[in-house]
């Protein structure tokens, strides 16, 4: 992910960050709290750490809510915007892996 425009309130911790990847685990510690609107550089893979909730906020201010589970990767590809919020009573969690380098490089 790309440097957020409005820092939020999740808290970011690098693991891995090289030529071509990037692995980032994204720790929200309470309901509410928010990555800040961001533009996805590069394709990207999240890894839940637990069952819960996100909410989503797209540019048109639109919220969705997104169910996620303990260990089930989704796949988004580069170019999405949008502000990402824990939708839980709880700490919620989840590793991030970009891929930097283009898919034919």
């Amino acid at each position: 992910m790309c440097a957020p425009t409005n820092p939020g309130s999740a808290v970011p911790t690098v693991f891995i960050d090289n030529a071509r990847t990037r692995v980032t685990e994204w720790r929200f510690p309470k309901r509410g709290d928010a990555t800040g609107w961001h533009r996805h550089d590069y394709d990207y893979v999240v890894v839940p750490m637990q069952d819960g909730f996100l909410e989503l906020v797209d540019a048109e201010g639109k919220v969705s809510r997104a169910e996620l589970k303990k260990g089930v990767p989704y796949f988004r590809q580069a170019g999405v915007e949008h502000d990402v919020l824990n939708g839980n009573d709880f700490e919620f969690a989840f590793m991030e892996t970009e891929f930097l380098e283009p898919p034919d490089a």
